[in-house]
Formats: C-alpha cells, structure tokens, sequence
C-alpha cells in the first residue's frame, strides 16, 4: 500500500462514518413520522415495537423483548401505550391457552398499510433516478455490512 493510499483510508473512513450517521438520522426523523401518521400519540419507539409485531404476529411478549434487545419493562410500556391507542390486541396462545399473544388490531392493520405504501412510495423516489446495476451494488454493500462481524 503507497503512502497516498494510506492516508485516504482515514478519510473514505470519515466520509463513511459521517453518512452512516446521517442515515440513522434520517432513519429516526422518518420513524418519528411514521409513528405520527399512524397515531399523533404514539411515539418512536412505540411504532418500533408496533412494526415488530406486525411483522411476527402473533408474538408473545417474551419474544418482542428478545427480537428488539430492550428489557421486559420497556416492552411492556411500549405494549401498554399501543393496546390504549387501539393499535394492538392480546389474544389467547392457540397452543397455550394461559398465555396471551400480540396481534395487529384492524385498526392498528389498517394505519400500518396506509405507512407502508407511503414509505415504499418515498423510498421508489429516493432511488428513482439509479440504475439498476447501481442499486443492486447498493444492496450488496449493505448486505455485506450488515454481515460483518462486530
């Protein structure tokens, strides 16, 4: 490795770490509206439990603790707050009729696809003027970040 190429590592490095941290940013800023659309009540982190429901409904409650790596009272504020807002429901386990499972309400199904179409419209326009072979390249690199250890 040149000397030139040794000291532009630290700054392609720079250069990453400043637009990771925008896209977190823009990552939080589009959470908090999302979960403004689905109800002006519900807040960040509450749509992050909602979305995690969503996706593995029905799940206990057990399991949004391990799948969002908060603790048991975070989860259950969160769960408490989405079931008042009407976005939530608890259902008997069909297989364990003592235990109570987390569902999507109709309500709370209907708000969370109305969110869903407006993100995938505005991610569609954030990427509409890349190639294909661009955002495949995109895909992979994420892919293969996302996979590294640490």
């Amino acid at each position: 490795m040149t000397g030139a190429t040794k000291a532009a590592i630290p700054d392609v490095e720079r250069e990453i770490e400043r637009e990771l941290i925008a896209l977190v940013r823009r990552a939080r800023r589009d959470s908090r509206e999302h979960a403004r659309l689905v109800h002006p009540e519900l807040q960040a982190a509450g749509y992050g439990v909602l979305v995690t429901v969503a996706k593995h409904q029905p799940t206990r409650a057990c399991e949004l603790v391990r799948l969002l790596e908060l603790d048991k009272g975070a989860v259950s504020r969160q769960v408490s707050q989405l079931e008042q807002l009407g976005l939530v429901e608890r259902l008997p386990d069909p297989s364990d009729g003592r235990v109570q499972t987390l569902s999507l309400s109709p309500a709370g199904e209907e708000r969370m696809a109305a969110v869903r179409r407006r993100w995938h419209s505005e991610f569609r326009g954030r990427l509409a003027s890349w190639a294909p072979e661009q955002l495949a390249g995109f895909a992979e690199d994420l892919r293969r970040y996302n996979a590294s250890p640490g």
